[in-house]
């Protein structure tokens, strides 16, 4: 299996990247949509981000249409969105799939990597309620499911779409990454 760093990303203005260029970082990767009920989380992904971004912390944003259309923008568009609606600062990249079998390399080898997640909370059963289809894990649930990446480049955590960015769970494990050499 290709290892997580050496996946080919486009960046949300066309340019290449790959997760090496924040190596010794702690990466939250989160797929995000401008059009969903939990697109508020970007406040707290904000925030989260500039709160740490000092001691090696970056949260990296992938668009991702999957979920009943709710990413309908284009790269430029959610750009735009992101910086004039919430003045997100942080790594944005060229929408694409995270789930289903067109996902994008970095999330098939996330899911591979954390298959379950730590927390589950009611957004399952929210959506089912709804009537709404959901993903079977390991597939990503829903928009704003995050991975955490610890500075050696593993993945150490998952958490569910619902799981706030500022949800103390979230935060420690994110201090518990930075405090690793």
């Amino acid at each position: 299996m290709t290892e997580l760093h050496d996946i080919a990303l486009t960046r949300n203005d066309g340019s290449d990247a790959t997760l090496d260029d924040w190596a010794g970082q702690v990466r939250l990767v989160v797929n995000v949509a401008s059009k969903c009920g939990l697109t508020g989380q970007y406040d707290a992904l904000e925030a989260l981000y500039r709160r740490y971004r000092d001691r090696g912390f970056v949260v990296l944003g992938f668009p991702a249409n999957d979920f009943l259309g709710q990413e309908p923008g284009t790269d430029a568009e959610i750009a735009d969105f992101c910086s004039g609606t919430f003045d997100v600062t942080f790594p944005l990249f060229a929408k694409a799939p995270v789930a289903g079998a067109d996902k994008q390399a970095l999330y098939a080898a996330l899911i591979a990597a954390r298959p379950r997640r730590e927390d589950e909370g009611g957004m399952r059963a929210g959506l089912e309620k709804h009537g709404l289809s959901v993903n079977d894990a390991p597939e990503v649930m829903w928009n704003f499911e995050k991975f955490l990446i610890g500075r050696d480049g593993r993945v150490i955590a998952r958490f569910a779409p619902d799981t706030v960015p500022d949800d103390p769970r979230i935060v420690q494990a994110v201090e518990a990454a930075l405090d690793q050499a």
